[in-house]
């Protein structure tokens, strides 16, 4: 088994669609490690706030395998896909990490794990001790020393 942590996030009816990426994570992976989720602004664009969160999961799945399912759960929530990267969605799940793998044509890790807060606080509260496998640091560690914090408020889902 392999410990995977992806992030979700959602600012389009986003109680409703966090919920069902829950659900849908939980009926095909089990039990999750979930995090607080936060309120965010969004980021790149002018739109609603965010709601975001991270998930780990434990599985026998190739990380191809998991990052097909994430984006059919993604279209089942009715993600609309175009050419820009920021943009508002009802429901974006990224697949952060793999263990400890680097891979860069897998993009892992992730590369938004060191640049949004909105990914690495919740990383950090659910995996503090865990390292970063690029920079070898904990997650933790990383949070602490971060240097673009944004207000995130926690909410309740």
């Amino acid at each position: 088994m392999t410990r995977a942590w992806i992030s979700i996030g959602s600012n389009i009816e986003p109680e409703e669609n966090v919920r069902s990426a829950l659900t849908l994570l939980e009926a095909r992976y089990g039990p999750l490690v979930v995090s607080p989720v936060y309120r965010t602004p969004a980021e790149g664009f002018e739109g609603d706030d965010f709601l975001n969160l991270v998930v780990g999961i434990d599985t026998n799945e190739p990380p191809d395998m998991v990052r097909r399912a994430l984006r059919q759960m993604e279209d089942a929530r009715g993600r609309v896909r175009g050419s820009e990267k920021f943009s508002a969605r009802t429901l974006d799940l990224d697949l952060l990490t793999w263990g400890d793998r680097v891979d860069a044509g897998l993009g892992l890790p992730r590369g938004e794990i060191l640049e949004y807060a909105f990914v690495l606080r919740p990383l950090a509260e659910v995996a503090p001790e865990e390292r970063h496998p690029l920079t070898g640091k904990t997650y933790a560690e990383l949070w602490e020393d971060f240097p673009r914090k944004t207000k995130m408020i926690q909410v309740v889902v």
